[in-house]
C-alpha cells in the first residue's frame, strides 16, 4: 500500500468534510468529489483570480482567509466579501457566480480545493442537496456585498473599521479544548491589510486602531489585534 498516497487522499476527503455543503454525504460521495477537486496553497498576499487570469473554476476554501474586491478606475478597491474557511467562491457561470472584474486575494497562506466547470455539474448541481446549500450561500453573500456598498457610501472610516474587526471576529473558529473560551478573540492582520478591507488608508486605520485601543476596546500588535471588548466595537460600528 503506498502510505503517501493514502494519506493525500484522507487530506483531500477532509477538506471537503469541513464544507457545509458537503455536510451529509456518505464516505463514497466524498471520495468521489475530493478525487476531483485537487488541492492547492498560495502564500498571503497571492491572487488566485483577477480580470487578467480568468478561469472558470470553483475553489471550495480549507484554511486561510480570502478577500474578493474591485478596483476602481482611480484606483481605490473595494472589498466585496471576506471569505472564511469551508466556503466557496470563484468564476462559476453555470452557478450564477460571476467575478467578472473582481480580485480574489490570500491574506493568509491559504490551502483550496479547485473543481473545474465540468466537476462541478457533475457532482454539485446534480445533487439537490448540494445545489440548494450553494443557492443559499451565494444568496447570503449578495446580501452581504449590499451591506458592504451601504457601509462604504452611509459609514464613517472609524465604523466602517469596526464594521470589519467584527465581521472578522464573528468569523472565527469556536473555541475548543485546546482554545480557552475566556480567550480574547485574535485577528491576525497588518493595518495596511485591515485598511484594504476598510476602504481607507493604512495611516487613518493606525489612527483609528490606536483610537479603539486608547479606549479599551482593543490590544495591538504587530500583525495583530486582540479584541478586548466586542460589545463595545459592535456598538462603535454603528
Amino acid at each position: 500500500m503506498n502510505h503517501a498516497t493514502s494519506d493525500d487522499d484522507a487530506e483531500r476527503t477532509w477538506c471537503l468534510a469541513e464544507v457545509d455543503i458537503f455536510c451529509d454525504l456518505n464516505e463514497a460521495e466524498m471520495e468521489a468529489i475530493a478525487a476531483a477537486a485537487p488541492m492547492k496553497t498560495y502564500h498571503a498576499g497571492e491572487i488566485l483570480y483577477s480580470p487578467n487570469r480568468p478561469s472558470e473554476v470553483l475553489f471550495i476554501l480549507k484554511k486561510g482567509r480570502i478577500r474578493v474586491f474591485r478596483v476602481s478606475a482611480d484606483g481605490r478597491a473595494l472589498t466585496t466579501a471576506i471569505i472564511s474557511p469551508g466556503t466557496i467562491f470563484g468564476e462559476m457561470v453555470l452557478l450564477g457566480q460571476h467575478m467578472y472584474d473582481n480580485y480574489a486575494e490570500a491574506l493568509d497562506d491559504t490551502v483550496v480545493c479547485v473543481m473545474s466547470r465540468t466537476d462541478v455539474h457533475k457532482f454539485l448541481l446534480s445533487d439537490a442537496r448540494i445545489a440548494a446549500r450553494i443557492t443559499a450561500i451565494l444568496g447570503r453573500r449578495l446580501a452581504d456585498l449590499e451591506q458592504r456598498l451601504s457601509d462604504n457610501v452611509f459609514k464613517t472610516v472609524a465604523q466602517r473599521i469596526a464594521t470589519t474587526l467584527t465581521t472578522l471576529t464573528h468569523a472565527q473558529p469556536p473555541a475548543g479544548p485546546l482554545r480557552p473560551v475566556g480567550r480574547h478573540p485574535q485577528i491576525t492582520l497588518t493595518h495596511e491589510q485591515l485598511a484594504a478591507l476598510a476602504g481607507t488608508t493604512r495611516e487613518t486605520c493606525t489612527k483609528v486602531l490606536r483610537d479603539y485601543a486608547d479606549h479599551g476596546l482593543l490590544r495591538l500588535a504587530r500583525g495583530r489585534i486582540t479584541v478586548l471588548d466586542p460589545e463595545r466595537l459592535k456598538d462603535a460600528a454603528g
